[in-house]
């Protein structure tokens, strides 16, 4: 029963670009699966997972949204994520819990910079995705040219399984090429099988062949039956393509439009024929609290537990509540839980799952499915929920360092506690949102991903927490970094009456590469000190990265090796080990020959050609780096650059001004580089 169950769930997320249409993908899946009655829409605002205010005014999704729906005998547990690159950390922590994902493109765009992004994530996490190319009843739509930039840009393999009926206005349908048939559009939920009609058979033939020889690249055996011309059954064409979906090796490729509701009852079967379920996925290995060694988590209901929380969302009627993925064991209502992160314990209450609007309480979630306990207040996002008697952590969600910020005050006195209240609550759904409070000008800085990220903030907590709130422009958020290895320790030695705190911590650091954020290494030998004090060494290091000694920032781009130290017998601590840690790392980067980073961000503008010169020549005069300029449809170019963000605040008017509103671009981070002199010299004249 337990392979059985395991089989029949699917785990996946719906990623794309911004106005890709995944809100519209999503919305027509729980129609079709029955889990809603009636489909809404984007632009009517009235759509089941943009639930918050700010998403049905703006049109875009902001947070990640899981709901449970049934299809054929399956479970679905459906993410639908952000595009916009601002909330990016929705996409992240999603897709470490994801088994499986569906890529959504605009089949004019086809591949576009935020789903660069979304797809290198899935690599990092490793997840088997397909493609669903949208929109192909817009002017310009082609399936052909999306997976040829798949192709060439993703670097993927794709192989395309469908060819629309009709283009643009008068598309109808899809042709199913692996069982060669019609599927008309999914009316009321139903699809129309029919005989491919005569007019398209040829090419549909041609697509086949080419389908074919997609996979026989890929999978030894559909490549014998092919260069022998023998035929390939449907049921061995799907098992070879959903072994090698799971493998990375390919990816489906479907298509049709979202909303036409053409050919998403088809993407449905698709999903549950080649995305993998949580058996299909190798067993996750965590690290033992007690000693970090390696931990197997089973995908087994009865095996201890092992659960990672991957979003916090509060309520307004019910108050917090901490969606997680099992990946071992059960959660059952009543149990003990323990963050082994925090090595707090709390018994669980009210288990739910998501069914759009409504919530179904259960009595337990098991191995290797998505669910949500109602008040639980010792978890937060990335944190492990285990047993007391076998404590493992698994691999913390790791997000991006905030590139923008500004300040922040209650607008009265007594408004002060409230907004105190609200931000931390807001610090808990959204790890990548970061609070500084300066005491002597009571004054918090709210840092975050970008100028639409922080304007969403500022709106909840004027709308949604009631805090009338003052803010400030926005400005950048910079990083330090060092720029030579040093040696440093850390030496915490108190003796008062009873017992004192001794700790030395001995510490080699190094500069890493951009984008190499932080690594620890434990190079103890010989026991100079002892294992269980090592996690404390680090938790200090890394509370220490949060300010620098050089400019007050985030220090960014570092490793860390611990590789010696004392201890006491009686006087040693964990938290006399903690301390010690904060103390090498800020000595450390101090003798590092400290520099500040700024960061710089990859831009796509997209306007017609006659624009072009005078939108290179603002760029330029921005400090850009022209990386190139792609023809697009209809006369359009895209112009790529790299520009520091300092430069960009206040550039969608100015883009406007420049191409008479008709041009768009795209922002989303891409490096730190080094600061200029005048940066620096602001900088230390703002913190000073």
């Amino acid at each position: 029963m337990t392979t059985e169950r395991l089989h029949k769930i699917r785990n996946i997320g719906i990623i794309a670009h911004i106005d890709a249409g995944k809100t519209t993908t999503t919305e027509r899946i729980l129609y079709h699966t029955g889990t809603i009655h009636r489909s809404g829409n984007v632009d009517d605002g009235n759509t089941t997972t943009d639930f918050m205010v700010q998403e049905r005014e703006r049109g875009i999704t902001i947070q990640s949204a899981a709901i449970t729906s049934f299809w054929r005998g399956y479970q679905l547990n459906l993410i639908d994520t952000p595009g916009h690159i601002d909330f990016t950390s929705e996409v992240q922590r999603s897709l470490r819990v994801l088994d499986g994902g569906v890529v959504a493109f605009d089949g004019v765009a086809g591949v576009e910079p935020q789903s660069e992004t979304v797809w290198r994530q899935a690599d990092r996490y490793g997840v088997p995705r397909m493609a669903f190319i949208n929109k192909l009843d817009r002017p310009g739509a082609s399936v052909d040219r999306s997976a040829e930039m798949i192709r060439e840009r993703l670097g993927a393999h794709p192989v395309v399984l469908q060819m629309p009926i009709g283009r643009e206005d008068s598309l109808a349908g899809v042709i199913d090429l692996v069982r060669m048939r019609a599927l008309s559009a999914d009316v009321d939920g139903h699809v129309e099988e029919s005989p491919i009609p005569e007019q398209l058979q040829a090419e549909a033939e041609q697509r086949r062949d080419q389908m074919l020889a997609a996979l026989a690249d890929v999978d030894d055996e559909v490549a014998l039956l092919y260069l022998d011309n023998e035929p390939v059954p449907p049921e061995l064409f799907e098992a070879a393509l959903r072994g090698a979906t799971i493998a990375g090796r390919a990816i489906p490729v479907v298509c049709g439009s979202s909303l036409r509701n053409v050919g998403v009852v088809p993407l449905l079967d698709a999903v549950i024929a080649y995305l993998p379920s949580p058996s299909d996925v190798p067993a996750i290995v965590a690290k033992s609290a007690l000693d970090g060694d390696p931990v197997t988590c089973p995908v087994d209901s009865e095996a201890p537990l092992a659960a990672l929380v991957f979003k916090i969302s509060t309520d307004p009627y019910v108050g917090k509540l901490s969606f997680f993925r099992i990946y071992s064991g059960t959660i059952a209502r009543g149990d003990v839980v323990t963050n082994t992160t925090t090595g707090e314990s709390a018994k669980v209450g009210r288990l739910v799952r998501m069914h759009a609007d409504r919530r179904e309480e259960v009595d337990a979630i098991q191995a290797g499915d998505i669910g949500a306990v109602l008040g639980l207040k010792l978890a937060r996002t990335g944190e492990t929920l285990a047993t007391s008697e076998q404590p493992v952590v698994l691999e913390d969600i790791s997000f991006p360092t905030p590139v923008i910020e500004l300040s922040i005050t209650a607008g009265s006195k007594a408004g002060e506690e409230r907004l105190g209240n609200a931000l931390a609550r807001l610090l808990e759904e959204d790890p990548t949102l970061t609070i500084k409070y300066n005491e002597q000008t009571r004054e918090s800085t709210l840092a975050g991903m970008g100028e639409l990220h922080l304007d969403v903030i500022v709106d909840r907590l004027r709308r949604e927490f009631n805090v009338d709130v003052v803010v400030g422009k926005p400005k950048v958020a910079y990083c330090e970094t060092i720029t030579r290895a040093v040696s440093a320790s850390g030496r915490l030695v108190k003796q008062s009456g009873g017992h004192g705190q001794f700790a030395v911590v001995d510490v080699e650091v190094e500069p890493l590469e951009q984008g190499g954020g932080f690594v620890f290494e434990n190079a103890i030998t010989a026991g100079a000190i002892p294992k269980q004090f090592i996690p404390s060494i680090e938790k200090g290091i890394r509370e220490a990265l949060r300010e620098g000694p050089f400019a007050k920032q985030p220090v960014v781009d570092i490793k860390v090796r611990v590789v010696d130290g004392k201890f006491h017998e009686v006087d040693s601590s964990d938290r006399a080990f903690q301390a010690a840690g904060a103390l090498a790392l800020r000595e450390a980067v101090q003798r590092g020959h400290p520099i500040l980073l700024e960061p710089t961000m990859k831009v796509e503008v997209i306007s017609p050609q006659e624009y072009t010169g005078d939108l290179i020549g603002d760029l330029s005069g921005r400090a850009a780096i022209i990386n190139g300029i792609e023809p697009r449809t209809a006369g359009g170019q895209a112009i790529h650059a790299q520009v520091p963000l300092a430069n960009m605040f206040g550039y969608a008017t100015t883009l406007r001004s420049l191409t008479q509103g008709r041009g768009s671009f795209t922002m989303q981070f891409s490096h730190y580089q080094r600061a200029s002199e005048e940066a620096t010299k602001e900088l230390h004249a703002r913190v000073a």
